[in-house]
């Protein structure tokens, strides 16, 4: 049975095949063969959402490229990456990203949902937020560090992970390289 459920080594490990071509914003290139498939990725069941009128579900952004940023408000290292999720969600959400950022809270007052609320505004997160106070969707996916970032590509496959801050232009460069595929 396949288990992407260890995608975090998997997918750091970019093994260069022919495919479709994409460079990051530092001239990185990609193709899409060098971003493995690691399975269907997990349904997000969160209810409570900030910036959208409406809880999202994987399912209904088939066709779409995925980005979620398993993050918390205070750690310092998930500051520092949100700056690039903005810019890469305001850069290609019209050629059909969708950054999603899941909040998992590590101390009970970021579970508070007023301070989840005045973080977003603080931190200036225009993308859809997740509450996941209980973990549901941090366990789904198996993550063991903020920030952790995932990719899924426009069939629902988890495609791409990294862990902490950096790689930025790798991960640019992965973005744009599921966004050229094909869909159907």
């Amino acid at each position: 049975m396949r288990h992407w459920l260890w995608i975090g080594l998997a997918a750091l490990a970019l093994v260069g095949c022919a495919g479709q071509t994409s460079s990051g914003g530092n001239g990185m290139t990609l193709t899409t063969s060098d971003l493995p498939n690691l399975g269907q990725a997990p349904e997000l069941t969160n209810t409570v959402w900030l910036n959208t009128d409406h809880p999202l579900r994987l399912a209904e952004l088939r066709g779409k490229v995925v980005l979620i940023d398993m993050w918390t408000f205070d750690c310092i290292n998930c500051q520092h990456v949100i700056p690039s999720v903005r810019g890469w969600y305001e850069e290609y959400k019209d050629q059909g990203l969708v950054a999603i950022g899941n909040h998992y809270p590590e101390f009970d007052y970021e579970a508070d949902l007023n301070n989840l609320k005045d973080a977003v505004q603080r931190l200036d997160v225009p993308y859809p937020v997740a509450q996941d106070n209980d973990g549901a969707t941090w366990s789904a996916f198996r993550t063991r560090a903020w920030p952790s970032l995932y990719l899924i590509d426009k069939r629902g496959n988890l495609r791409y992970t990294h862990i902490g801050e950096g790689q930025y232009d790798e991960t640019e460069a992965a973005i744009r390289a599921l966004l050229a595929e094909q869909y159907p």
